[in-house]
């Protein structure tokens, strides 16, 4: 995110790693990186030391699943999967600690980039890799993002005023532009999870995309472990096939890729619903959120 989360100061954050996990951090600075959660480096004198990230969960059953994911990734990693860059514990064994209106939780710091093209080769080894390994005990299981009534309540909340901010009444106007097709997908959608659960379920990573990987001088690493889950392994083999390799290539079933790609168009459309069905005030994140809603809607 490019702006830091309203009603969190950053000595509250501070005084909170210091207490959960490194009691040496003296300064922290926010990182315009990622869309959805918000991160800062924590450093220790000129050197950053940990990667900080807060999450806003919603509801109870998402915290424990954050926490639950973690774990997973801390235990593949363990594993011998040296790709995983993990989260840290803290010095009670937690992986996220309750903070403000989420959690926090923090990663070992390591200095690299986060640019495109995708390592197609790199990222199918290392996809292999996961969804052979055992999946971790505890791991949360892959559930529909979004409810079998999603066209309906979208429907109906297309029938109040949104806002106010300035993208409010064209972002409203472009969804109900949208409905029927919404309630196509949703059904689709709903069908093919159906399907999903006769087919093998592995350990996948959710998003593995380039900007989820960190090239550094020790090598490539997946970051953003919060979207842990066991899944078909098409969760994320569709960053593959979006990348150009064919469905066949990498043994994924075309059904599965559908299934993922239209989770990931319903639920972008379903978050930026929410986002500008409330008030709002024009910042650089409400743009891109625009755009991205824009770009769900509109895209073949």
């Amino acid at each position: 995110m490019l702006e830091p989360p309203p009603g969190v100061d950053d000595a509250d954050v501070l005084a909170e790693l210091r207490r959960a996990w490194d009691g040496d951090v003296d300064r922290l600075a926010y990182q315009q990186v990622g869309f959805g959660a918000h991160h800062w480096a924590a450093y220790v004198g000129a050197e950053p030391r940990l990667f900080v990230t807060y999450d806003e969960p919603q509801g109870a059953e998402a915290a424990a699943d954050l926490e639950a994911a973690y774990a997973g990734a801390v235990a593949l990693r363990a594993g011998g999967l040296e790709f995983v860059l993990a989260p840290l514990a803290t010095a009670i064994g937690r992986l996220t600690v309750p903070f403000a209106r989420g959690s926090l939780s923090c990663s070992p710091w390591r200095d690299g980039t986060s640019e495109p093209p995708l390592d197609v080769s790199w990222t199918t080894a290392v996809l292999r890799r996961l969804h052979d390994a055992p999946p971790p005990p505890g791991l949360p299981r892959w559930r529909p993002k979004v409810d079998p009534d999603f066209a309906e309540t979208t429907t109906r909340l297309t029938r109040q005023e949104w806002g106010p901010g300035p993208f409010a009444d064209t972002a409203r106007g472009a969804v109900r532009g949208r409905l029927r097709e919404i309630e196509r997908w949703t059904e689709r959608y709903h069908h093919l999870g159906d399907v999903a659960r006769g087919r093998p379920w592995v350990a996948a990573h959710g998003e593995p995309h380039d900007g989820n990987q960190l090239l550094t001088a020790e090598g490539r690493f997946l970051v953003d472990w919060d979207t842990l889950r066991l899944a078909p392994a098409e969760l994320d083999l569709r960053t593959l096939v979006e990348n150009g390799v064919p469905p066949a290539e990498i043994g994924a079933d075309p059904e599965m890729v559908e299934l993922f790609d239209l989770e990931w168009r319903l639920d972008e459309i379903s978050q930026y619903a929410a986002w500008f069905a409330a008030p709002h005030t024009g910042t650089r994140d409400d743009e891109i959120a625009f755009g991205g809603l824009r770009d769900e809607l509109a895209r073949p």
